[in-house]
């Protein structure tokens, strides 16, 4: 039984295709990452929400008209990679351009769970063709359950939000970290990333000339596609000896969620971690950030806070940062 939905945006055909296919513009009200090759034959993974990739590959693409590839989900023995279709066409139409969603392929309980997903994604897609991004995903907020990756996934999308509205002006601007600028702690959290990433296999292409959410996000998705490849079992190499992969895996959401706090911090920007999300990382950076090894690591001794505050201020304040409003 296929799924089939229309909704009219407020853009042009070509500005609709880009929205519809291109990672920076999907990440606006889709997915969290993506890798796409956008030609016939070219493959795709779109993060839809922490723990759950869709991947497939692309049949027919003309743009600024329709775009055509197979559907699946990575880990599901129901309906993996390759095994049903989806079909957008795109059709000019008074004040905008008509969207057409035609998901093909799947069983009617298949259906009625992506009728759910699609409603939502394509209400999201026509705010996001309104305003440009459909705003946070509540979708996507606090995986349940939180492991290591999801919750990765999960504070990426909120650094990437953060770094969204990062401009040029604010790139000298100084974070609470006296060593860094923004661009400098850009810096810093590409090499984190890379460094992390590496250790699992994955592979880079470093542009510092894109806007830093993009260059962050490009750089974020092979990472943790690699690690969702390799896995938490083992150890990794990471410093002189073999190093656990949970805790290697695990200081990449350490990175993103204290470092998007940094960022909001030094540019006014808001920042909104669910409480669930903040909790699982401050557990992590207990584990992770040992007494012996805090100086190390770059972190300042632990700011007292009260027990009660809420567990990013609790995090923060973990972190040796002063946990003043960010905004």
């Amino acid at each position: 039984m296929p799924f089939d939905k229309t909704v009219v945006v407020p853009l042009d055909p070509d500005a609709t295709f880009d929205l519809v296919t291109r990672p920076e513009r999907l990440r606006r009200w889709q997915t969290v990452a993506a890798r796409v090759d956008l030609q016939a034959g070219g493959e795709y993974r779109w993060t839809v929400v922490p723990g759950h990739s869709a991947a497939g590959t692309f049949r027919e693409v003309v743009p600024g008209k329709r775009v055509v590839y197979t559907w699946g989900w990575e880990g599901d023995d129901e309906l993996p990679p390759g095994t049903s279709t989806v079909t957008v066409t795109l059709t000019p139409t008074t004040g905008g351009t008509e969207v057409r969603l035609v998901h093909e392929g799947l069983t009617d309980e298949q259906a009625a769970r992506h009728a759910e997903g699609w409603n939502h994604y394509l209400d999201r897609l026509v705010v996001a063709a309104q305003n440009s991004d459909a705003g946070p995903d509540d979708w996507a907020a606090a995986p349940d359950p939180l492991d290591e990756l999801s919750s990765a996934e999960a504070s990426l999308a909120i650094v990437q939000r953060v770094l969204r509205g990062v401009t040029a002006e604010d790139l000298s601007k100084q974070t609470v970290c006296t060593e860094f600028t923004v661009a400098q702690l850009a810096d810093h959290l590409v090499n984190s990333i890379t460094t992390l990433g590496g250790v699992a296999g994955a592979e880079f292409d470093d542009n510092p000339a894109k806007p830093v959410e993009t260059r962050i996000a490009d750089l974020a998705q092979p990472a943790l596609e690699a690690w969702r490849g390799r896995g938490l079992d083992g150890t990794v190499a990471l410093g002189p000896n073999p190093f656990p992969a949970t805790l290697a895996a695990g200081i990449l959401s350490i990175e993103f969620l204290v470092h998007a706090w940094d960022f909001a911090a030094a540019t006014g920007h808001d920042i909104a971690v669910p409480e669930p999300l903040a909790e699982y990382v401050l557990t992590l950076a207990h584990k992770i950030i040992s007494p012996e090894g805090r100086k190390a690591a770059g972190f300042d001794d632990p700011v007292p806070v009260a027990p009660t505050s809420d567990a990013v201020t609790r995090l923060i304040a973990y972190t040796g940062r002063h946990p003043v409003p960010a905004a």
